[in-house]
């Protein structure tokens, strides 16, 4: 995808990004970002997250509202590794200047556990950038990166070689604002005694660096060693923004730097052909991430009647208020004896949750890693504790309720335009309810909260935890509703959840099973949860990732239910 513009000066300095161009930190980064964003909320910038509607783009949009809700990573980030942690902190904070720098200062006492891990980008950098040096060109580092880890990193990467390319290093605490704001390359061009115009490049590969470079005044060289496709670089810059140059390697630096010398003979201490090194292989892209194959576009259903949802994580995001009480009522569990009552690990459905099983009956506490990634809810949790031990699991849910009282009431839509949605659904002739292990206390009090207005003129029904002897995963709530709406428990009632106790209380009401994966899980972790043996055959009917992939698939089952 290389390209070049055509009347590029020659530079006579090359800034450049550190992590993602000339160095790859991502396993540190990543790291420190997992540990930083559950921190959000007690940072108090939960609030301060973009709005969906004033992000830059619809991919920005679904990481802001994956995040309100997981307080982590989507899965496609942690996968594909492509972009840096202030790419992330611009697209969810936008704007607001103190949150990003709250972030920002967070995410670095974070990363002082993981910096160190660092090896350069692609093969043959130092090469390269020594050619640079060779035709004269001052080279500089301009990095949103604090001076410790910089300096570090420098003195350890590729074996130390590097410690003596860089004329000039700017790091973010060297300036007062972070990146987009043009402060740390003004700094860079000021220590070499550069002006800030077209012979200065800035090669970086981000959005970020572009935006940044472009109210520097200076020539912007987009480096692609992530492999994005060419319409998803073009898309992201507008005409005032757009790169001089796009990069795929830096044997592609080469060649640009040789063609600015075409019209230039003079302009280096040295030919390019002369100092070239061999040409190193370019980065490549990563591995796709494996998709679901219970898509909308290949599952046979019919058109449903009734459509049932679930509510926590489904419709609405109550995520705080449930984790505050398990983490409130587990260290009752010695007290009311369910220490002794949890299943044994042979009996667990996966390793995963034989190890949870495990913590819990050591620390009466949920493993970190489980609050962290924010996936389960308390009825899969007790469900993973106490398998079919129902009087187990209802002393369970009776002492959550005890301390849910003292969190619940804070309750979000899931998703932007989920109302709407549901508006929808009933101008079909469709009718709606909700299924929840919620007692009527709580979720009478958050129906009537969400949105300021409340949305119980939107449900034709809806049956809560304390209304049947059993709760899911157990089929009785969802057959009471079907009884209160007259119908039959046939595949044309459709049962929305997200979680697995969802998956089976709807395939042991003989109803379709939709699974929405909010949580974002890939194939391999959909087939651990969903593995379809003898001990656990229910799988979903399909999967859907949002709700307008909801939406399309109502739209396109075409057929009915008889009658």
């Amino acid at each position: 995808m290389a390209r070049f513009s055509d009347d590029l000066q020659p530079p006579k300095v090359l800034m450049f990004d550190w992590h993602g161009t000339l160095v790859d930190t991502s396993d540190a980064m990543f790291s420190a970002m997992e540990d930083m964003l559950p921190q959000l909320e007690g940072l108090g910038l939960v609030e301060r997250l973009l709005p969906e509607e004033k992000c830059r783009t619809a991919d920005d949009a679904r990481l802001v509202r994956f995040i309100r809700v997981y307080r982590r990573l989507h899965p496609r980030i942690l996968a594909e590794r492509r972009v840096s942690r202030t790419d992330i902190f611009n697209a969810i904070f936008g704007d607001d200047k103190a949150a990003r720098l709250i972030a920002h200062e967070a995410y670095n006492h974070c990363y002082r556990k993981y910096f160190g891990q660092v090896k350069p980008f692609q093969q043959g950098v130092f090469e390269y950038l020594m050619a640079c040096k060779r035709l004269g060109i001052k080279l500089a580092v301009a990095t949103n990166r604090n001076r410790e880890f910089l300096d570090t990193e420098i003195q350890t990467v590729d074996g130390g070689r590097w410690q003596d390319l860089f004329d000039v290093t700017v790091c973010a605490d060297d300036v007062v604002h972070y990146k987009p704001d043009p402060e740390v390359m003004l700094k860079a061009l000021e220590k070499l005694g550069l002006p800030a115009d077209e012979t200065a490049w800035y090669v970086g590969d981000s959005f970020v660096d572009m935006i940044t470079a472009a109210r520097t005044g200076i020539t912007r060289v987009f480096y692609n060693g992530a492999c994005w496709a060419q319409d998803r670089v073009e898309s992201w810059f507008s005409y005032r923004d757009t790169p001089h140059a796009i990069l795929d390697s830096f044997d592609d630096l080469m060649t640009l730097l040789g063609d600015t010398a075409h019209s230039n003979r003079q302009a280096f201490r040295a030919t390019v052909d002369g100092v070239r090194p061999p040409a190193y292989p370019p980065p490549t892209p990563p591995p796709p991430r494996i998709e679901s194959d219970w898509h909308p576009a290949v599952a046979k259903l019919i058109r449903p009647a009734v459509v049932l949802f679930d509510w926590h994580a489904t419709l609405v995001d109550t995520l705080d208020a449930m984790y505050h009480a398990v983490d409130d009522m587990l260290p009752e569990f010695h007290q009311l004896e369910l220490m002794g009552r949890m299943v044994m690990p042979e009996d667990s459905k996966t390793p995963e949750d034989a190890r949870l099983v495990a913590y819990v009956r050591e620390f009466a506490a949920l493993h970190p890693k489980v609050k962290a990634d924010r996936k389960i809810s308390r009825t899969d949790i007790f469900e993973v504790l106490f398998g079919e031990d129902q009087d187990a699991k209802q002393l369970a849910h009776l002492a959550f309720n005890r301390h849910y009282r003292n969190h619940f009431g804070t309750v979000k839509p899931f998703e932007p335009k989920v109302r709407e949605m549901l508006e929808a659904l009933r101008r079909l002739d469709i009718q709606v309810g909700l299924i929840t292990n919620r007692d009527r206390e709580f979720f009478e009090h958050e129906l009537a909260a969400v949105e300021g207005s409340g949305w119980r003129h939107l449900f034709d029904t809806y049956v809560c935890g304390d209304d049947t002897p059993l709760r899911k995963p157990h089929p009785d709530q969802l057959l009471l509703a079907a009884a209160q709406l007259e119908y039959s428990p046939d595949p044309s009632i459709w049962y929305v959840g997200d979680s697995t106790t969802d998956i089976i209380a709807a395939k042991r009401a003989g109803m379709t099973a939709v699974f929405f994966n909010g949580a974002q899980w890939d194939l391999p972790w959909l087939n651990k949860i969903f593995p379809g043996t003898h001990k656990h055959p229910d799988k979903p009917d399909v999967v859907v990732n949002d709700f307008s992939e909801f939406w399309a698939l109502v739209l396109a089952c075409e057929v009915g239910p008889a009658g």
